[in-house]
């Protein structure tokens, strides 16, 4: 059975894992994936983590430690604590470890800041491109109330992306964000209000904003200090330095401010001081810096726009894998800023439609049920922007079908970029994503360039995954692969109880040891040192103890499910080899009469090792006293050689024992009466 993912849950054993609360500097997300900065790093246990239903892979990047969790990867951030998903007061930024490069560092800074706003950036991303795509079928007039309207809800973003900025990279950098905000909207204001300026027609006074009003030759100066103002709608890097320059004064002014004063003098003298500095010097020097990365970039698609397009579309999903690819990031919304459209990112769509196309080609290829099964989601989830899957699952293990994608991609960017193709909109590239191709004006038709590039990419990465991904010996192993599952199909249910298991009919010589893991993450402890003699003595067959780190418990194996206690506190599974296996959650716990447990599963299901069995709520154990131990049996353990391969403390789903039958004798009826699953 596939048991339904809590992922809120899921963030909780992230964080544990990660080493707890204390051990999080900072934590943030993107479309997939948590991205912690850990104080001890030492503490994360990547593999237990990666173990756990739900999560993709563990990768660490620009110093930091980042979990793959997919599309659901906001329903596990919601499952932090709120003192890690709402501070606004951060930790100091001096205190990250020395040990990251200054390249490291700007890319956790750009990343953080950027990654919160994405989802809602395709989104609106999105809309423009439908929008634009009904204006130029003549569904809706560009001219109407309508259209306006929508307009307005697809460029509000961009509009005012400085204020949203503002509170992202507030809490970056550890500053108060409404005082950030605050900065954000006077820049705004200056172009945005009228006001009264001395200006007079026919006698009477005429508001204007300080920007028109300089836009109408007339001097703008601070108490004499000429002040050049720019354009700050839409902009990117004023507001994030502006926010950085406050950091650092803020911490300054509040240190030497009685705490009696502090929470609105703080705020009056930081805004008395950096209002009239970013407008004067930071705002005009971010302006120019944005220009200039995107006149870099813009330039090299001048230069050679064929060649451009290869690189940005072969480099891209590289640069993704080590997180620098946020560094390019406002470049593209600076050219969507200045010249309302990007030659820049109409080639990443290559990039990452032919990892989709590489995993389709895995998919095509492989035999594998199992493979099968994960390359095809990965395609879809490609598809549609989110890649993760495909280069961390599929692609990049295998190694041969990611180096024919970033080749594949390369070829699609060139075509690309050699017929001037931009985009006018921003979002995650993928299918639903194409429309920000469209001209809004409609005086530029490179859209069907777009489409033919992205479509050549996943077309030649699916083709050579298929012919060229995998080496001879890849084909042997996937061939065994796939008819180990063939005989192991056996795991099926015969009747309504699941009573019978094909599995169970016989054990060939040949059989490889079963693997039994830890139903719960904790402690090991020897069998015989549980306070319960039926189990401590062996009686009920040979195991291993466990004192629980959380209530948790997991399938230690595939197999169906025999027995679930009406009490939720015991669970028995039959494996396909036929051994029962009993988990037993406390001592003496079935007296609770199911008070604190809550069973996931039900009598006749099929499991999967890792599957959730049940939850049980630990504070009422502790409330009632009780004794967790918790034990995992093999009950006719005569009929199996039952080794022991960990101890210590473990994770759940760490191997802990392993199961071999001593014949081919089924254990259903051979001649000594095998022990019961539960008395």
């Amino acid at each position: 059975m596939s048991t339904k993912i809590d992922y809120q849950s899921l963030g909780q054993d992230v964080l544990r894992l990660c080493g707890g609360e204390s051990n999080v500097k900072t934590v943030s997300h993107c479309a997939t994936r948590l991205r912690f900065v850990l104080n001890d790093r030492t503490k994360a246990d990547d593999e237990a983590i990666k173990h756990l239903p739900g999560i993709i892979t563990v990768v660490e990047s620009s110093g930091q430690f980042q979990v793959v969790v997919g599309n659901n990867v906001q329903k596990a951030f919601a499952g932090l604590p709120a003192t890690l998903r709402d501070n606004t007061k951060n930790v100091d930024e001096s205190a990250q470890t020395s040990s990251s490069g200054a390249l490291s560092k700007v890319v956790d800074v750009v990343s953080a800041i950027f990654a919160p706003l994405l989802g809602t950036m395709a989104g609106v991303g999105i809309l423009k491109g439908l929008l634009a795509l009904a204006a130029s079928f003549g569904w809706v007039s560009a001219t109407s109330t309508t259209y306006q309207i929508l307009f307005a809800a697809g460029d509000a973003l961009f509009f005012f992306l400085p204020m949203l900025l503002a509170v992202t990279a507030g809490r970056k950098f550890g500053t108060n964000i409404f005082t950030s905000l605050t900065l954000a909207g006077a820049l705004l204001y200056t172009q945005l209000q009228a006001v009264n300026l001395g200006i007079m027609e026919d006698g009477e006074a005429v508001p204007m904003t300080l920007k028109a009003f300089a836009a109408a030759g007339h001097d703008v100066n601070f108490f004499g200090i000429p002040v050049v103002l720019q354009n700050y709608t839409s902009t990117v890097i004023p507001i994030i330095v502006a926010v950085w320059v406050q950091s650092l004064l803020e911490k300054r002014i509040e240190k030497v401010l009685h705490e009696s004063i502090r929470n609105f003098i703080a705020p009056m003298l930081v805004l008395l001081i950096m209002v009239p500095l970013t407008l004067m010097t930071l705002g005009p020097a971010g302006v120019a810096v944005g220009n200039f990365l995107a006149d870099i970039l813009t330039g090299a698609f001048s230069f050679s726009p064929l060649l451009a397009g290869a690189l940005v579309a072969a480099l891209w999903q590289i640069m993704v894998i080590f997180g620098v690819h946020w560094g390019i990031v406002p470049v593209f919304i600076n050219n969507l800023a200045v010249n309302g459209f990007d030659p820049v990112k109409s080639a990443c769509f290559p990039a990452v439609l032919s990892q989709a196309g590489a995993a389709l080609g895995v998919f095509l290829r492989l035999k594998s049920k199992q493979d099968k099964g994960l390359a095809m989601s990965a395609t879809l989830a490609g598809i549609f922007g989110i890649t993760e899957p495909a280069v961390y699952g599929i692609t990049l293990p295998r190694k041969r079908p990611f180096v024919i994608a970033v080749i594949s991609a390369a070829f699609g960017g060139a075509l690309i970029g050699a017929t001037g193709t931009n985009v006018y909109g921003t979002g995650a590239p993928g299918l639903l994503t194409l429309p920000i191709g469209i001209d809004p004006s409609g005086q530029v038709h490179t859209i069907k360039w777009l489409i033919v590039g992205t479509v050549l990419s996943f077309v030649l990465a699916t083709i050579g995954t298929y012919f060229f991904g995998f080496s001879k010996e890849d084909l042997v192993q996937d061939r065994a692969k796939a008819d180990a599952e063939k005989n192991a199909s056996g795991v099926t249910v015969a009747d309504e109880s699941g009573a019978n298991y094909a599995a169970d009919a016989a054990v060939t010589p040949d059989f490889v040891p079963r693997e039994l893991t830890a139903p719960v993450a904790g402690n090991i402890i020897p069998l015989g040192e549980v306070q319960d003699k039926v189990f401590s003595s062996g009686s009920m067959g040979e195991g291993v103890g466990f004192l629980p780190a959380d209530g948790r418990i997991v399938a230690p194996c595939d197999g169906v499910m025999k027995v679930v206690m009406k009490s939720g506190h015991a669970y028995g599974i039959r494996t396909p080899e036929g051994a029962d296996i009993l988990i037993h959650f406390g001592i003496d716990t079935v007296g609770l009469g199911g008070e604190g447990f809550e069973a996931l599963v039900k009598k006749g299901d099929i499991v999967k090792a890792g599957d959730v069995l049940a939850e049980v709520d630990m504070n009422t154990m502790r409330e009632k006293g009780v004794d967790t131990t918790t034990v995992m049996i093999v009950t006719n353990s005569n009929k199996f050689n039952v080794v022991r391969s960990a101890g210590g403390s473990v994770e759940e789903g760490a191997a802990v024992l392993s199961v071999e039958p001593l014949s081919s004798t089924d254990p259903e009826s051979g001649a000594e009466a095998a022990r019961p699953v539960l008395n």
